[in-house]
């Protein structure tokens, strides 16, 4: 491998010859090798909008020439189309600041731009860093980075399901079926209405997870190394974030309390619980499906799931719920990710928390999961879920808890005694009411009406 030499304050270094990273790029890939994590793409590319950004703002101050913001902002473009993508392959687990990720963006962008220009007019520290410390722009690009995956990917794939469900909540709202309670025979309901618990619950997380993600929009840019906002010119921090919300369509605004936005991650932690939130109701939703459509002869049966593979190497003929199980397991995921960012989120000592690519990494993560794992779930699960109106039936005629609906006419004590002589003696509630003579062969059909119950 041909290399050049590169240095930093610390020294010299040698550096692949067909890279644009410079010494402390390298000097990260050499000291982390830690895992198989790197640094997630929608951070390097909250980077590059927010070097491009800077440039513009520091040029538009005074403090950089046209040429050197030219070239910034054309590298940036670059990397923001992908044609740069090999040349950010640091380690996650590296400096808790994300220091390094910042320095190599500013290396590539800086070396890329000399190549351009043809001699080294570009500084990675001195002009793509200018007005800026990793202290404040990791933190800025984790929040570009988490509101733009949740508003452009989550929330719409959260509308698309609900879509779904709406609508087999209406077309089976006219199904009744039994219900259950402590995983036991409850009162009847409709299909549509159990779906429609299933809609709502998606609804509120659509809700919370909108509302925590516009704190996002506050951003920690101008804070620079300790929230003083040292090294960066009045006002720096307005005239950014309108860039960046120029750049991005998204109204970000600076931090009220740049101390509070580099040692606190307050946002991250409340918005992913909000994505927990979510995990456990896709847990739910997926469970009861999955135990619904169990079977299909010696489970519950009522719903009919799509076969969209083979369900064993060795059993012929066997379906299972695959889709459920898959999503389960994001749920879980979604689930472990909440406590690395919670504790994460806690460990802001004085002015900076150096838990910082762990939490982003763990953030987009579950934002990920989640939107792949509902539009799997969605596709190829809730589209084609089909009730199973005969055995639906056949357990509906069997239930003890139908008796309910008699508690009015003929009290809680007698509608006890009903119930309990079916079961023991395994006959309908019809059958037990004569024996017993508590109600009339005339007096039960008028009173049982499953379809009035729900």
């Amino acid at each position: 491998m041909k290399t050049r030499i590169e240095h930093d304050s610390i020294g010299e270094l040698e550096v692949p010859v067909d890279h644009y990273w410079g010494a402390q790029t390298q000097r990260s890939f050499q000291n982390f090798k830690i895992g198989t994590e790197k640094m997630p793409v929608e951070i390097i590319h909250s980077l590059a909008i927010i070097k491009r950004s800077c440039a513009k703002v520091n040029c538009e101050l005074g403090i950089l020439s046209e040429e050197k913001r030219d070239l910034i902002v054309k590298v940036c473009d670059e990397i923001l189309e992908g044609s740069l993508k090999e040349e950010f392959p640091l380690a996650l687990w590296q400096t808790g600041s994300g220091t390094q990720s910042n320095m190599n963006v500013n290396e590539v962008v800086a070396h890329r731009g000399n190549e351009i220009y043809g001699s080294d007019i570009l500084h990675p520290n001195d002009d793509v860093n200018k007005s800026q410390s990793s202290n404040d722009t990791f933190p800025t690009a984790m929040h570009i980075a988490a509101y733009r995956e949740v508003y452009t990917k989550l929330l719409p794939q959260i509308k698309e399901t609900l879509d779904i469900l709406y609508g087999l909540s209406i077309d089976y709202a006219n199904i009744i079926k039994v219900g259950r309670t402590h995983l036991q025979d409850a009162t009847p309901l409709s299909l549509g209405q159990e779906i429609s618990a299933w809609s709502n619950m998606l609804e509120k997380c659509y809700d919370y997870i909108e509302e925590s993600s516009k704190h996002l929009l506050s951003l920690a840019i101008g804070g620079t190394a300790v929230g003083t906002g040292l090294n960066a010119p009045e006002g720096y921090d307005e005239k950014v974030c309108r860039e960046i919300s120029s750049f991005t369509g998204f109204e970000f605004v600076p931090a009220e309390n740049k101390f509070h936005s580099l040692s606190s991650k307050d946002e991250l932690v409340n918005c992913h619980a909000a994505l927990n939130t979510l995990a456990t109701n896709v847990l739910k939703i997926a469970n009861d499906v999955r135990f619904l459509a169990s079977g299909p002869r010696c489970g519950i049966g009522e719903l009919l799931i799509p076969a969209n593979e083979p369900g064993s190497s060795i059993m012929p003929g066997k379906v299972n719920p695959t889709q459920a199980e898959a999503i389960t397991m994001v749920a879980l995921q979604v689930m472990g990710n909440n406590t690395t960012v919670s504790f994460a989120g806690s460990q802001g000592n004085f002015q900076l928390n150096v838990y910082m690519p762990v939490i982003i990494y763990n953030f987009l993560q579950s934002v990920r999961l989640l939107t792949d794992g509902l539009k799997s779930f969605t596709d190829n699960c809730l589209r084609g879920i089909k009730p199973n109106e005969e055995k639906i039936k056949e357990y509906l005629d069997n239930s003890l808890m139908l008796v309910t609906a008699l508690n009015p006419h003929i009290g809680y004590e007698n509608g006890a005694r009903i119930a309990k002589h079916a079961h023991e003696k395994n006959i309908s509630l019809r059958e037990a009411a004569l024996e017993l003579k508590i109600l009339t062969e005339e007096e039960f059909d008028k009173l049982m009406k499953p379809e009035e119950m729900v």
